[in-house]
Parts: C-alpha cells; sequence; structure tokens
C-alpha cells in the first residue's frame, strides 16, 4: 500500500514564504566566499582554454538564443530534419535563414565557423532564389534552394550529433567507452529519445527501446565490472513515454497498465545490478509521480531489497521539491530501501507558467525568479546529503558556484554523492573539477536516438541553456566578471517575477479563477457540488408570458437605461465577483444539466466570469459621452445609449458562458433585456438571473423566458418592442430571424448573430505529429464536439497523412467515452435525443460512403447517449457540406499549393475558425491574411476563446460579428447621439472674446 506520509502540500503556495523558509534552513550551511573561492580557478581555467568546436559555450557565444540566428538555429533544428517533402524543406529553410545573418555570426579569427560555413553566398543564395511565396519554384531556383537545403540539413545534423551520445544504444555504448578511455571513472545514464506517447502503440514501442537499452547496458556492465549501481551505467526512463494517458485523471489506468510494464523494466535493471531512474515530467503529474514511486518502490521491496539502483529525478524550481525529496526519504525509510535521486534545475518552466496562467491558478507551481530556483537547489542539495543514509545524491547541475557549494555541503557531512552533467554541455567546468576532486564520480546524461528524434530534446536544452540569465550563457561572455557570474543568490527577492495569474489582465479586470484538477484538494469541492446538484424545474413562458415581459422590461428600460454606466457595470462585475466564489456549485449544476465534464464546467464558470468583469470594464472605458472638436462657440459631444429591450437567444453547448456574455452587454449598455435559453438548459441560466438581481440589477431590468424557438423565440423577435436581436445558434435558425425581422414594419432592428462552422485544420510536413494529434483530439473531441469552434475538417499533407492518421486513430482508442461526473471520462453525452439521432444518421451514411478511420471504444451502456468519437476520410473537402455538431472528425489529404487548398476552404462560405499547423512562420501569415475566417489558431488547438484575448465571432455563414469579448462588441447594442450646442447664442462668444486685449 503506498506510504501515507507521501502527500504533499498544495502546489501554488506564496513563492516568497516559501522562499524564506528555504533560506531559514540553508542558515549557517553555506559561507558563500568560500564557494568563490573554490568555483573561481574552474571559471578562469575555462575561460582560458576555448571550448570545444560544437560545445554549447561556443554556440551561445556565436548565435545567442536572443538573436535571429539562434532563434533560426532552434527552429531549424527543431523541424527541418522531419521534413520529408523538398518544397517545404526548402519553404523551411528560406523562411527561417531569409531572416537572420549566419556571414556575421563568427567573429574575425574564431574557430566556431560551422553554422558561418553556411557561408554568406549560400545564405544570399536563399534569400534571392526562393519566392515570396512559398509555392514550388523553378528548377534552376530548385538547384540552388536545394544546395542551401543540404547545407544546412548536414549543419544541423552536426550539431545533432553534439548533444546525442548515439542514433541508438550500441553506438552511444560505443561512445561511452571511447570517452572512458580519457576518464576511467566515467559512468552514463542513458536517455532514449523520444516524445511523450500519444498511443498504444507508442508506449509498446517505447517499452520495447527501453527493455532492450537495459540489456545491452546490462551485458556491457557485466563485462565492465563495477560495484554496483553507483559505479554502472545506467538508463533513465519518462512515464509519459510508458503509457498514452500518464495523467493524474487517469489514475485506475496508469496503476493497472503501467506501473506492470515499469515493474518489468526494475527487474531486468535490478538483474543486472544497473541503476534506472524515473526522469521528471510537468508539476501536474508530481503527485501521480510520487504515487506510482511508491507503489513501484513496495515492488523492489518484494523482489529486489538490496537493490539500490532505482531512483527519480526531481526539480528544484517546482515550489514543492523539498517535500518531495522528504517523502521520497519517507518512503526509503518505510521501505528499507535506498534510492538514487538526480536533483536537477527543471525543463519545464515556460510551460508551468503558462499553464497557471491559462487555469487561473493562485499562484505558480515553480519559481518565477531564477535565483529562487538556485536557492532551492541549494536546500534541496543540503537535504538530499542530510537523507545520505538513505538517498545517494545525483547533482545535476553546470553551475560553477552551486558546484563548489555542493562539494563543499558533502565534505562536511561526510556525504557520498555523484555529480551529472549532459552530454555536450558544461565540459569544461567538470574537466577543471575533476582534476582538483578526482575522486568525484561523474555521470553523462546522455540521450540516444536518431536525429530527427532530437528535436524536442535538443530545442528544451538551447532554451534553458541559452537564456541570457543561464550559467552556460554567461560563462562564454568574458565581460562578465568573475565575482558577477558567481554571485550569491542567497536572498529573497521583494515579489514574484511574474504577475500572479489573477493579475495577468492588469489591474483593470482580475483573471477569473481556476482549479487545477490534478490537485486533490481542489478538486474535491467540485466532485462533492456535482454528487449534491439537483436540477430544478424551470416553468415554460407562454406567449402571454411574453407579451407581460415585454411591457414591464419597457418599463424597466426606461430606469436603468437613465443609471450612470458606472453604476451598470460595478453591478455586472459584482455578478462576476459571486460567479467566480462560486465555481464549485456552478459546476454541479452545469454536468446535471448540460452533461459536461468538470473541465468543461470549470472553463465555461470562468469565462462567465470574464464576460461580466470585461464588459464592465469595456462599459466604463468605451460608453461614456465623446467629446468632438468643432468651430468656436459650439460644443460637439457623441453619447451612446441603450435602445431599448434587447432580446438575447443563446444555445445549451454554453448555456451560461454565452448566455451571460450576452446578456451583461446588452444590460451594461443600458438596455432591458429578454433572455431565452436554450431549451434543454434553462436552470443554469435561472440560476445566472438570480445572482444578477443578488448583485443588485433591478428585476424590471431582465426576464427570463423560458420556452421553444418556435412558440417564445419567434414570439420575442416578432415583437413590436424589440430593439436588437443576439443569437448564437445554427445558421438555419439566425437567416429565420434574420426575415422576421427584415419583414417587421417597425423600425430596423440590428442581429448580432453568431452561428456554426465547417471549422478546418490545414496541417503541412513541417509541423511536429505529436502536436498536431493533442490539437486534433481536443479540437474535434472535447465538449463531445459540440462547441460553434470544434474541428469538423482536417487538411493533412499527402507527404504525412499515413503517419498523422496511424497516430491519430490511436489516440482516439485511448479517449474514454462515458459518465460527465466522472473525473476520468474525456467525452460525455450529446446535448438530447434529437443531436444523437441525427449525428447517428450522419455517421451511418460516412460508414457507406467515406473511409472509416477510428473509432473511440464505448461501454454498450452508453449506446443511447453518446457518440464514440469517430473518424472517416473523405475524398475532397467539398462533402462536407453542412454542419455536424459533435465528435465527427472528417480527414482530407492535399499537396500542391496551399493557397489553393485556402480557397477551397473559403468556397465552402463558412468562417468561423481555422487552424494551421506549420513551422514555416511565413506560410502561417499568408494562411490567415488569405482565410475568410474570424479567429484563426496557429500551432495550438482551436478551442477555448479567452475572453478579451481572443475575440470570438465569424463571417460569411458564420454570423455578423461583432467579435463577443472584443473591443468593438458593446457598441452593437448601442444607439448614438450626437449633440451640438451653439454656446454663442445666448450673449456672444465670451470665451473666445476674453482672449481679446
Amino acid at each position: 500500500m503506498p506510504i501515507a506520509a507521501s502527500r504533499l502540500p498544495a502546489p501554488c503556495r506564496p513563492e516568497l514564504e516559501v522562499i524564506n523558509r528555504l533560506l531559514q534552513g540553508l542558515e549557517g550551511r553555506l559561507q558563500w566566499p568560500a564557494v568563490i573561492e573554490r568555483a573561481r580557478p574552474w571559471v578562469d581555467a575555462v575561460r582560458s582554454k576555448p571550448a570545444p568546436f560544437w560545445a554549447m559555450e561556443s554556440l551561445l557565444r556565436e548565435y545567442p538564443i536572443s538573436s535571429a540566428e539562434g532563434l533560426a538555429l532552434m527552429r531549424l533544428a527543431e523541424a527541418l530534419l522531419r521534413v520529408p517533402d523538398a518544397e517545404t524543406a526548402i519553404a523551411l529553410t528560406a523562411d527561417q535563414l531569409g531572416r537572420a545573418d549566419f556571414s556575421g555570426g563568427a567573429a574575425e579569427g574564431s574557430q566556431h565557423k560551422m553554422l558561418a560555413s553556411l557561408s554568406a553566398s549560400a545564405i544570399g543564395l536563399a534569400k534571392k532564389m526562393l519566392p515570396e511565396s512559398d509555392s514550388k519554384p523553378g528548377v534552376l531556383e530548385r538547384l540552388g534552394s536545394q544546395t542551401v537545403v543540404a547545407a544546412t540539413v548536414r549543419a544541423i545534423q552536426l550539431l545533432g550529433r553534439q548533444f546525442v551520445l548515439g542514433r541508438n544504444i550500441d553506438e552511444a555504448l560505443s561512445e561511452a567507452r571511447s570517452q572512458r578511455k580519457e576518464q576511467p571513472r566515467l559512468r552514463f545514464s542513458f536517455d532514449m529519445l523520444g516524445e511523450g506517447a500519444r498511443t498504444e502503440h507508442d508506449a509498446q514501442r517505447y517499452l520495447a527501446s527501453y527493455r532492450n537499452a537495459i540489456n545491452v547496458i546490462a551485458a556491457s556492465s557485466a563485462k565492465a565490472g563495477g560495484d554496483g549501481p553507483p559505479e554502472r551505467d545506467g538508463i533513465s526512463i519518462k512515464l509519459s513515454a510508458l503509457h498514452p494517458r500518464y495523467e493524474d485523471a487517469q489514475l485506475e489506468r496508469v496503476i493497472s497498465e503501467l506501473v506492470p510494464r515499469v515493474q518489468g523494466l526494475m527487474d531486468l535493471a535490478a538483474q543486472a545490478d544497473i541503476n534506472l531512474t524515473i526522469d521528471a515530467e510537468e508539476s501536474d503529474r508530481l503527485e501521480l509521480s510520487l504515487e506510482v514511486f511508491d507503489r513501484l518502490a513496495a515492488h523492489v521491496q518484494a523482489s529486489a531489497p538490496r537493490w539500490a539502483g532505482f531512483g527519480l529525478a526531481i526539480q528544484a524550481y517546482q515550489t514543492r521539491s523539498l517535500e518531495m525529496i522528504d517523502a521520497i526519504a519517507a518512503i526509503a525509510r518505510a521501505r528499507g530501501l535506498k534510492f538514487m535521486v538526480r536533483l536537477v534545475k527543471g525543463a519545464y518552466w515556460d510551460g508551468e507558467i503558462k499553464r497557471a496562467q491559462e487555469l487561473g491558478l493562485a499562484g505558480y507551481p515553480v519559481f518565477t525568479h531564477k535565483h529562487h530556483t538556485d536557492i532551492a537547489y541549494l536546500a534541496c542539495a543540503a537535504r538530499l546529503i542530510e537523507h545520505h543514509a538513505l538517498i545517494l545524491p545525483q547533482f545535476a547541475t553546470h553551475n560553477a558556484g552551486t558546484i563548489a557549494a555542493i562539494v563543499g555541503m558533502a565534505r562536511e557531512r561526510g556525504a557520498k554523492y555523484e555529480m551529472q552533467r549532459l552530454h555536450g554541455m558544461g565540459e569544461g567546468i567538470y574537466r577543471e573539477l575533476l582534476a582538483t576532486e578526482s575522486t568525484l564520480p561523474l555521470r553523462i546524461y546522455a540521450p540516444v536516438g536518431e536525429h530527427r528524434d532530437l528535436l524536442a530534446y535538443l530545442v528544451r536544452r538551447l532554451l534553458e541553456n541559452g537564456a541570457n540569465s543561464s550559467f552556460v550563457h554567461q560563462l562564454a561572455d568574458a565581460q562578465v566578471h568573475v565575482e558577477e557570474l558567481l554571485h550569491s543568490p542567497l536572498a529573497a527577492a521583494d515579489a514574484p517575477g511574474q504577475p500572479l495569474p489573477a493579475l495577468l489582465y492588469g489591474e483593470g479586470r482580475a483573471n477569473s479563477s481556476g482549479a487545477d484538477l490534478a490537485v486533490p484538494e481542489q478538486r474535491l469541492p467540485l466532485q462533492q457540488a456535482v454528487s449534491v446538484a439537483r436540477v430544478p424545474v424551470i416553468p415554460m413562458a407562454t406567449t402571454e408570458d411574453v407579451q407581460r415581459a415585454m411591457v414591464t422590461l419597457g418599463t424597466g428600460f426606461e430606469a436603468w437605461s437613465t443609471k450612470p454606466v458606472a453604476e451598470r457595470a460595478a453591478i455586472i462585475r459584482r455578478a462576476g465577483d459571486l460567479l467566480d466564489a462560486r465555481l464549485a456549485d456552478c459546476c454541479g449544476l452545469l454536468v446535471r444539466e448540460a452533461g459536461k465534464t468538470l473541465g468543461d464546467c470549470i472553463a465555461e464558470v470562468r469565462e462567465a466570469v470574464d464576460f461580466c468583469r470585461y464588459y464592465a470594464q469595456q462599459a466604463e472605458e468605451r460608453l461614456e459621452a465623446i467629446r468632438l472638436p468643432g468651430p468656436t462657440g459650439e460644443s460637439n459631444e457623441l453619447r451612446l445609449h441603450g435602445r431599448g429591450i434587447f432580446v438575447c437567444i443563446s444555445p445549451w453547448n454554453f448555456p451560461l458562458a454565452i448566455f451571460a456574455g450576452q446578456v451583461v452587454a446588452a444590460l451594461v449598455a443600458g438596455n432591458a433585456v429578454a433572455a431565452k435559453p436554450a431549451e434543454q438548459t434553462p436552470a443554469v441560466a435561472a440560476a445566472f438571473i438570480e445572482l444578477l438581481h443578488e448583485a443588485g440589477l433591478p428585476r424590471d431590468a431582465v426576464a427570463l423566458l423560458h420556452g421553444s424557438g418556435e412558440t417564445v423565440g419567434a414570439a420575442l423577435v416578432a415583437h413590436a418592442a424589440t430593439a436588437g436581436v443576439c443569437f448564437t445558434g445554427s445558421t438555419q435558425v439566425a437567416k429565420i430571424i434574420q426575415r422576421t425581422l427584415a419583414a417587421s414594419d417597425g423600425a430596423i432592428v440590428p442581429l448580432i448573430a453568431e452561428t456554426g462552422g465547417l471549422n478546418a485544420m490545414v496541417v503541412d510536413s513541417s509541423a511536429l505529429p505529436e502536436q498536431v494529434i493533442d490539437a486534433v483530439v481536443q479540437s474535434a473531441f472535447r465538449s463531445a464536439g459540440q462547441r460553434c469552434s470544434a474541428l469538423r475538417l482536417l487538411c493533412v499533407h499527402e507527404s504525412i497523412a499515413d503517419g498523422v492518421i496511424e497516430m491519430l486513430r490511436g489516440a482516439m482508442q485511448v479517449l474514454k467515452v462515458g459518465d460527465a461526473a466522472d473525473i476520468a471520462t474525456d467525452v460525455g453525452p450529446v446535448i438530447d435525443a434529437e443531436a444523437h439521432a441525427g449525428l447517428s444518421r450522419h455517421v451511418q451514411r460516412l460508414e457507406r460512403e467515406a473511409t472509416l478511420l477510428g473509432r473511440s471504444p464505448m461501454d454498450a451502456r452508453f449506446a443511447g447517449t453518446h457518440i464514440a468519437p469517430v473518424a472517416f476520410e473523405l475524398k475532397a473537402i467539398e462533402e462536407l457540406r453542412e454542419e455536424v455538431f459533435g465528435p465527427v472528425l472528417h480527414v482530407v489529404r492535399w499537396g500542391g499549393d496551399v493557397a489553393a487548398l485556402v480557397a477551397r476552404i473559403n468556397a465552402l462560405r463558412f468562417g468561423l475558425t481555422l487552424g494551421i499547423q506549420t513551422r514555416i512562420d511565413s506560410r502561417a501569415l499568408r494562411i490567415a491574411a488569405t482565410a475568410k475566417i474570424g479567429n484563426v489558431y496557429v500551432n495550438r488547438n482551436m478551442i477555448g476563446a479567452v475572453v478579451g484575448v481572443q475575440p470570438f465571432g465569424g463571417e460569411g455563414l458564420s454570423g455578423t460579428g461583432p467579435k463577443a469579448g472584443g473591443p468593438h462588441y458593446l457598441y452593437r447594442f448601442c444607439g448614438e447621439q450626437t449633440l451640438t450646442i451653439n454656446t454663442a447664442a445666448a450673449g456672444g462668444n465670451a470665451a473666445l472674446l476674453a482672449g481679446l486685449h
């Protein structure tokens, strides 16, 4: 059973509080002047002896990541080697090299000229021969272009060889033996390169790779000898590579499927008595990793209690790193084992920051100052040294000051430990260290794999070590004095290095509060709310109710519209704050009435909160009277006012967010509102209306009218008192509303409509397949495909289509279709029986007319309420003629000119969302410029537009505009009045006359 002591604290604690506690723990442990004196000779020696030609220090000196050349290098390294077709390779090379100047990169007399040898003439040829468009060049142009591409590919391959020990484990071991001839005590931890698994096939492939590597390492270690894991080569494994759903929500599957796989690898490593280390992952997997580690430790306890080679990596930049060490020590103590623990700084910092901001968390799970991470590393190092009876510490760092501090602390305690560095980095520092500490063990973390697989690893290393603040970068800069390079990090900053997620949008608008479902303490209140939620019955309105409501609203409008903008905004903002505080209760109701998963519920409540706060802010900034210029003796002013009664008709797919967004926009602009929610979800709407009243909205300013579109909706649209209609729903219903309004004999009434879309994603051959699959699965199948923005049409370049389709098929197989209230569910039910029947008929037709690519498994008990995600291949884009509002994906292959593909997408006449997956920046911009699409997303999913960040709405058959959640939205709800006053009419122009002498 898991060790109870292994529980971790909340991930988003106040950073300064954590740091101050870490600093207290370091008091008396470090004398920094002594650290500087120990490290100074190493730094001086490294600077006096130029680094090897392809060492990281050399690259960073020649081509800093902050430069155009460094960025081009990074982008080409990430993508070029996996591009299968010549045209895309040429376009990618031109796109990146065309914005950089490698000819000036190497200083006169410099030995570091490999990238410069791409040469001014080659780069000039690329710029000259490659057209502005990335369309296929002519024969002569291709000859020149291919020369440049070939040179670039060769340079990238040479670059990869410096950071990947071998293309396979045999080659890597051969290189390791070669290096040991010079340093006999050197040992290696081999890391088999690759992305996290997206499919079960990927996981099995990585499992076989790990198994083979362990067997080969074991055979080599048996020949080489050595006393157990500390003196032998080992292997590092990534749990996310061994299971396609390595995430907290899938705990049961992880325990039943992943844990036995790792146990098998551990048994092989234990039999060979070599080290097996579990690599670190993102913070949302930290609790899960600890749970898995504990279960694996129990296996070691039962099967190989004398094996001391099992371990894991801990990232010091996580605010819970010290507690993680204590938890591992507690497991070791309870199990009677000894572990090997690798301490690293951390590899996903930018992603962790972005995730916390996007989720609206209370803080960050990582430190936001680099020197805070340095403090945490030292505190963790000290704690590992304290636990040296239970843990063999492995310190992975290239920072000379950190190394010197560790040497001093370990010597004081008499603790055994080893140092680690990345292959291809930090060679100079460790050369000097081992010259003075000849018995100190050094292990090389050595990636192994084909060069085309190195991209994610290499780019991450370049980003980590190429940042201007990194030690490796500054070590290469002789202008940085030794004292500055080795200055003590032991002081807390005055404030966080990043604004807290709540302040993401500045002081004027607070970000909505979210929850991290990977954290049990945040997940539990939501699950409890779901368990007690009940859906009240909302009475249906009659046409008589509509008539009475419009009369009441007419009276209410007179009072509400005359309130100052600031008062109206204050009420709407207060409603947002109330909603923000009731996240769990709102989620419970959404799960029960709308069949949404918890993740979707959180996002929807947050969107509704954002609408309230954003429109309140926009009203205060944009709806006050505007003074206009004019001749002397005259004042001119433009005033905005409510139109009257606005009819707001919202859909069931976002029963809170879209409903709230429409209603509060109309209200804050000074209108009264007749709100008709979707027939399927009136309880959510009713709850929000009551919340508005609680916030101070007069009861005669809004009316909830629940009923069918044919009766209540039609009556509201046709009513003589209707001054505007805001509608979100199908294109067909929008057309009916449009015709009804046009046929009216009354005033010309504005229509704000957001309708459906045949939303496409264009994928070219430079795109990263794993990233494509993540975006496709989220865009097409999240929310059961019931989003306006959901992906309907996937257009994949023919040169990579087979591989992408195979990966998509596998990714669909590991989706879970089930009860929306179950945290493990990925795809919940479709909204009702009518939607289910329509989708079923469409799928049946595709089964006859198209090619089935893949379908997610589904338990038979959900057959009447759910549609399993399914994908079909069409022969042509034009076969998709109408929006299919569910988890049904249509795939087509494309080739040739991408401009022709975009023209065919435009010809569908829908224009809501478009996804673009490419590494060619200029291509993405050209597609966006020519696409008649309201929202374009590059290298990400196509759903989840954020209020005020990605204003949402389409054109063509997809809507009228303006975009919801954008700066122009409120104006459409307003009437305008210009007030001109002749101020000189009474007694002359006193102001002008006063200026006479």
